[in-house]
């Protein structure tokens, strides 16, 4: 093993300090010997050559590789987006229907000079319309009819009569540029003035809103102030009670709005890019398989100048925005359904009070009118109770002469009593006596009977004894002459398991070849030369390296160890073999 070990290690390079002063290689084998090659360093340097053409033939190869791959992503990319696209069309066009038809019944409903006033106002924009046609539109669709004309009449004349026109047609081109400028400007500014406008009223719609919501917070319900309630503490602790709640609402709604206007400020994008940003963002359904990677590669198309950092801080800061809004949201939504939900407590809570006051007044009248009637009654209870005491002293003279009568019937029936029992206890005894004679027969008999029975099972009992014993033989004797055939086989799978190892040592191993026999063999015809042909070495190695050879492989203690587990395997398949062929012709 140490041999093996030290052939596996690597080639260790060595600097000899000598007349030539080369660079070797020291090289060690299974033998402990050590050489030593000098460096060829024009092969070396004609292999780092292929090297470098090998990869300079790869690398354009690998740069159309990563080409191709781009466009096929750039085109699966813009698959998708068609499909997306499609989509946001057709839902564009659905709302676009639902709109006119909202817009139509609305027309429909409204009044006669409301819409002459739309009517009016249509009219006014289908002429700076056809006015914008006519002074912008109209004369580059003519210039650009003259250009593909002039440039088709310049394909068939001289080269002096093409610079003459050329001059004309950049100057004519320059003007139509200034002109074209000028018209997009005054639009651009007109389109920022509606913009601005238009902010201005969302502005002032957003801020009503606040402050109507502000207003809601501040300001007490008009149910609980309107409320009439008898116990003033009671509605003083209601309404301290609200004003504590809702300001509590009103600390949390300021801390969304002050962590809203912080995220706003951290924005990526400008006002009219976000709303890009946001509008992209909603033509991508939530559903869609890699949506991100989508809206992503959009936004850079949109916003060339911005880097996809920079889209993905202000997609953080926008979902932050979003949750923050959606928070806001669910906090006005609680606020308002617990400001339903403590309106209705109190509103409950002050007709009970009510309810409860009322009761304690009739509770008053009913006091009184009770007191009253108490002292009527109780005059009148004085009066029955001197009746009852006379009724009741009547009813105990009454019930006196009544047990008297009873107590002489029940003497009476006594007497009769004890008549009729002495008779009764007679006619038992009588039967009585006939019973007990009877019950003495009937054990008689079965005295008789049980001593017969146990005659018989006494002699039953005999009988079982010596049919057990006689059984008891029988088996020992069938368990004595299975024992001796088992003996017998035994000795008979012996004896065939020995003449089957005699028949395999005497066995032919090998068949009658009488040429082979006769012919010389391998190793004879090599010593004479006979069938060898010289190989030839198609390429030879740089340097020769000392290993093991066969008989020193055969020699490690791996191979010997295997070796001795291959014949002890070949050992063992050999008895098991043996074993079952003797088995077989025993059950033969």
């Amino acid at each position: 093993m140490e041999d093996l070990n030290k052939r596996d290690q690597p080639f260790m390079a060595v600097q000899k300090n000598g007349i030539l002063d080369n660079l070797v290689f020291q090289m060690k084998n299974g033998m402990r010997s050590i050489k030593y090659k000098p460096v060829d360093y024009q092969q070396l340097h004609a292999l780092t050559e292929a090297k470098k053409l090998a990869s300079a033939s790869i690398e354009p190869k690998i740069r159309k590789a990563v080409q191709i791959s781009k466009i096929s992503k750039e085109q699966t990319l813009i698959k998708q987006h068609k499909q997306v696209w499609w989509q946001e069309h057709q839902r564009l066009t659905d709302v676009r229907c639902k709109m006119e038809s909202e817009i139509k019944s609305f027309l429909k409903n409204i009044g006669n000079e409301c819409l002459s006033d739309l009517i009016n106002f249509e009219q006014e924009l289908s002429e700076q319309w056809c006015m914008y046609l006519k002074n912008v539109i109209n004369p580059i669709q003519q210039l650009r009819t003259d250009l593909k004309y002039r440039q088709h009449h310049i394909s068939q004349h001289s080269y002096s009569h093409i610079e003459l026109n050329a001059v004309k047609v950049l100057e004519e081109v320059d003007f139509v540029k200034k002109q074209l400028k000028a018209v997009f400007e005054r639009l651009s500014l007109e389109q920022q003035k509606i913009e601005n406008y238009l902010s201005d009223w969302n502005m002032k719609i957003l801020d009503y809103s606040s402050e109507e919501r502000s207003n809601l917070l501040s300001e007490l319900p008009m149910e609980l102030e309107t409320l009439e309630c008898p116990y003033p503490d009671l509605k003083s602790s209601i309404l301290h009670e609200f004003c504590n709640f809702t300001e509590k609402y009103k600390k949390k709604l300021q801390e969304f709005d002050l962590q809203l206007e912080d995220i706003s400020r951290n924005f990526q994008l400008s006002e009219e890019d976000h709303w890009i940003y946001q509008a992209v963002l909603d033509q991508y359904p939530g559903d869609l398989c890699g949506r991100r990677t989508l809206y992503l590669n959009m936004l850079q198309r949109y916003f060339p100048h911005k880097s996809r950092h920079d889209l993905v801080e202000h997609e953080k800061y926008c979902d932050q925005y979003r949750f923050a809004r959606e928070q806001r949201r669910i906090l006005i939504s609680n606020w308002n359904k617990n400001r339903r939900d403590f309106i209705q407590k109190a509103v409950l809570t002050l007709a009970e009070a009510c309810a409860a006051h009322a009761i304690e007044g009739t509770l008053a009248k009913d006091r009184r009118k009770q007191q009253e009637l108490c002292a009527h009654l109780k005059a009148k209870v004085l009066q029955w109770r001197a009746h009852q005491e006379e009724i009741a002293r009547l009813e105990m003279e009454i019930s006196a002469r009544r047990r008297e009568k009873e107590e002489e019937k029940e003497k009476l029936w006594k007497e009769k009593e004890l008549l009729q029992r002495a008779e009764k206890k007679k006619k038992i005894r009588k039967y009585w006596a006939k019973k007990e004679q009877k019950w003495q027969e009937m054990e008689m008999r079965d005295l008789q009977r049980l001593e017969e029975l146990k005659k018989l099972m006494a002699e039953q009992s005999v009988k079982d004894r010596e049919r057990v014993k006689y059984r008891q033989k029988l088996l020992e004797k069938r368990l004595v002459e299975k024992k001796e055939v088992a003996l017998q086989e035994a000795h008979e799978e012996e004896r065939e398991r020995r003449l089957e190892a005699l028949r395999k040592q005497v066995a032919i191993v090998a068949q009658f070849d009488p040429v082979r026999m006769m012919s010389d063999t391998t190793a004879s015809k090599a010593r004479m030369g006979i069938g060898i042909e010289e190989e030839f070495i198609l390429q030879k190695p740089l340097f020769t390296l000392n290993t093991y050879n066969e008989h020193q492989e055969l020699l490690t203690p791996l191979s010997l160890f295997l070796l001795l587990r291959r014949d002890f395997k070949v050992f063992l398949d050999g008895r098991m073999e043996g074993r079952e062929g003797g088995q077989m012709n025993g059950c033969h």
